[in-house]
């Protein structure tokens, strides 16, 4: 009895150490799968190295690949090998990237010996060349020991994991390199072959396609972990988000190429909305990685994966009824998808074997996938071929029906052309007629408009010759008056020489002083000079009118001049000084070299429009500020032009009286105050010019006229 209770404590012992579940290696050159072997212990959290040796709820585990797949992994796992070959060293390997930290300790009496880190949380935490673990678990040839394995992970967790010696596991790893070498070349001859065909084509469909390529390969090397070997190893931290990142980004481009290429929009508008969702969906999978919610992030990627892979080959079913052939090649790539990621996952579940053609079945479908993809787009080429093909046929057919009809109404057009020749000569010999008339008309609306700015400007001369006039004819009498009043004192001093007598001259010098005195020559001398500056102001200021007027009236000069703009101006401003209210403000602003070919004259009659108009705008305005202005600027600018800028503070107009400001006969003034030419003769000579003329304005906020002219004109 003692015996049996004695054998009874050793064998609890032994399992409560991990013996157990003992896992034998006798053969050097094979790998045992150690999954069935493990005893895992879940919510790991709350155990450490010392505290994990007194745990009870391991519970052993019965496949041979344990998935976990829900993400934030947290549990430790307990195995016992037992190393029966001649081989020092036998070796833990997990064919798996997606493990954010895992600590291995090896059991040494009653404590726990740390032997390795790994995970792709942590930096440089692996010597390998491959993104998979591979671990020394030192145990030496006739040795056993037991191992706890602690593992966190942020993604769902497959313990695809074994143990052998590192040449065994060394060809395991080399099939990986491979098939991995062969997948990303098929991918990217396919991407480079249909990157030379849109540069072809310029076709969408090839853009988006090689775009959904790249992103699913570049989706895969993160899955297997080799673009944080060869990317980005110094920052582990990305690893957190770029599996489902990337992920969605692939699914997201190959919606949108699938919604491109098989027309959905216009065949399956039902599934077009369908597979939109899909796309918000994998929106919010990557918002949710990147708020630290990678649950939410690849519940949504499972469900959506397989959704948008029913909705596609759903689709493309319903567009092949339809007649597009090209939809078979795609439904059959889908379908080969979608079958490489149910073995894929049946295999996860142990519902298959693990084997070369489960473990590496993904790549293979989705090489077919792309191969197929191309495939199913050089097909639509042809289709689009063959398409244009029959539609040159039937645009030849029609071409020829028409031909025929042509020259059926050739002949009844030569009739009728010879019954229209002649009725349109006389029409010709009628409008000849009525073109002189309208010539006429022209002509003498043309002088009419002229006149009207004549009479204007013959208004302003006047009163501008009138003002220094009246000011040296009221000088005129004051001055006769004081000039009589110097020459009776000089007609005094001449009767001096005719008196003889001594005491009579004194007596009639007695009278001279007090004359002067009476006439107080010293007022009479500053007087005098005072209405003599007057009357030169007045002369000099009815000058420069006559300077104006005869620099301004050269409109019937024909031939081309170099003159300075800024003449033209000012004479201008002189001419219309009498037209200026007292509360406009003239600001000149003359900074371009304003000597110009042109004709003078009718420049001179373009300046004096414009200026018109902005007085009369201002004039217009209902409530008008203290000071309003009209501001005048040149600069020369680029292309030998100079640009002339005339700017009020006027009423403005509105977009529609811009367009129509350079017709014809238009006009917004009341009737009679205006023939509507002025602003179609300025528009005529700028034209004439070589010139442009452009209006900035809005209702309220007055108006700038800007002229563009070149210095030089064309010589023809």
């Amino acid at each position: 009895m003692i015996k049996k209770i004695f054998f009874i404590l050793c064998f609890y012992t032994c399992a409560a150490k991990g013996l157990g579940n003992t896992i034998i290696y006798s053969d050097p050159s094979s790998l045992i799968k150690v999954g069935s072997h493990f005893e895992i212990l879940r919510n790991g959290s709350k155990y450490d190295s010392i505290s994990i040796l007194h745990a009870n709820k391991f519970h052993q585990s019965t496949k041979g690949i344990p998935v976990f797949s829900i993400p934030d992994v947290d549990i430790w796992l307990r195995f016992s090998p037992e190393n029966h070959t001649v081989v020092n060293g036998l070796y833990f390997y997990i064919d798996y990237f997606n493990i954010s930290y895992l600590r291995i300790y090896k059991l040494s009496g009653e404590k726990l010996t740390h032997i390795a880190a790994e995970g792709n949380a942590l930096p440089n935490s692996s010597s390998s060349s491959l993104p998979n673990y591979i671990t020394n678990l030192q145990l030496p040839s006739d040795g056993s020991a037991t191992y706890y394995i602690h593992i966190k992970s942020y993604h769902p967790l497959i313990l695809s994991s074994y143990i052998g010696n590192y040449p065994a596991i060394s060809a395991q790893s080399q099939k990986q390199i491979f098939t991995v070498s062969v997948y990303f070349g098929i991918l990217l001859a396919i991407f480079l072959y249909n990157l030379f065909l849109f540069f072809v084509t310029r076709d969408r469909n090839y853009f988006l396609y090689i775009i959904y390529i790249f992103c699913l390969a570049f989706a895969q090397f993160t899955l297997a972990g080799y673009t944080f070997k060869f990317l980005w190893f110094p920052f582990p931290s990305i690893n957190y988000y770029a599996v489902p990142v990337t992920t969605a980004i692939a699914t997201i481009f190959g919606v949108l190429f699938s919604l491109q290429f098989l027309r959905t929009k216009r065949h399956t508008p039902l599934f077009h909305k369908l597979l939109f969702i899909t796309i918000y969906l994998n929106i919010i999978c990557i918002i949710a990685s990147f708020a630290h919610s990678n649950k939410i992030s690849y519940a949504i990627i499972n469900a959506n994966t397989v959704a948008v892979g029913i909705l596609i080959i759903t689709s493309a079913i319903i567009i092949i009824r339809k007649g597009y052939r090209p939809a078979v090649y795609y439904a059959t790539s889908w379908i080969l998808f979608l079958s490489g990621l149910v073995i894929f996952s049946l295999r996860n579940f142990n519902i298959l074997p693990a084997d070369f053609f489960t473990t590496y079945i993904l790549y293979l479908g989705s090489a077919l996938e792309a191969v197929l993809l191309s495939i199913a787009l050089a097909d639509k080429i042809n289709t689009y071929k063959k398409e244009t093909e029959l539609s040159q046929a039937r645009a030849l057919s029609v071409s020829l029906e028409n031909e025929k009809l042509v020259k059926e109404q050739n002949v009844r057009l030569e009739v009728e052309v010879s019954n229209r020749t002649s009725e349109l000569q006389n029409a010709n010999v009628q409008l000849s007629e009525a073109l002189n008339n309208l010539k006429d008309t022209q002509t003498q609306l043309v002088d009419a408009e002229k006149m009207a700015s004549l009479g204007q400007l013959t208004a302003g001369i006047a009163h501008e010759i009138n003002n220094p006039i009246n000011f040296v004819k009221s000088n005129i009498n004051p001055l006769r008056l004081d000039v009589k009043d110097l020459m009776d004192i000089l007609n005094a001093y001449d009767e001096l020489h005719l008196i003889q007598d001594s005491s009579e001259y004194k007596r009639k010098l007695d009278t001279i002083e007090e004359l002067k005195t009476g006439l107080d020559v010293t007022y009479l001398q500053k007087e005098i000079e005072n209405l003599i500056l007057g009357i030169e102001e007045g002369a000099e200021r009815t000058a420069e009118i006559v300077r104006g007027l005869r620099t301004f009236s050269r409109i019937d000069e024909a031939a081309l001049k170099t003159v300075n703009i800024h003449d033209g101006i000012l004479s201008t401003l002189v001419l219309l000084k009498n037209n200026f209210p007292y509360y406009i403000n003239l600001v000149k602003e003359f900074n371009a070299n304003g000597n110009i070919e042109c004709f003078p004259g009718k420049l001179n009659q373009v300046f004096m429009n414009i200026i018109t108009n902005a007085i009369q705008a201002i004039k217009a305005k209902a409530i008008k500020e203290d000071e309003e202005t009209i501001v005048i600027k040149t600069r020369d600018i680029e292309n030998d032009q100079v640009e002339i800028s005339i700017k009020d503070s006027g009423v403005g107009m509105t977009e529609e009286i811009k367009h129509h400001i350079f017709e014809p006969f238009f006009t917004t003034k009341e009737i009679g105050e205006g023939t509507g030419l002025g602003m179609a003769i300025v528009f005529k000579i700028i034209q004439k010019h070589s010139g442009k003329i452009n209006i900035v304005s809005r209702p309220n906020e007055g108006a700038e006229f800007i002229i563009t002219l070149p210095h030089h004109q064309d010589s023809d």
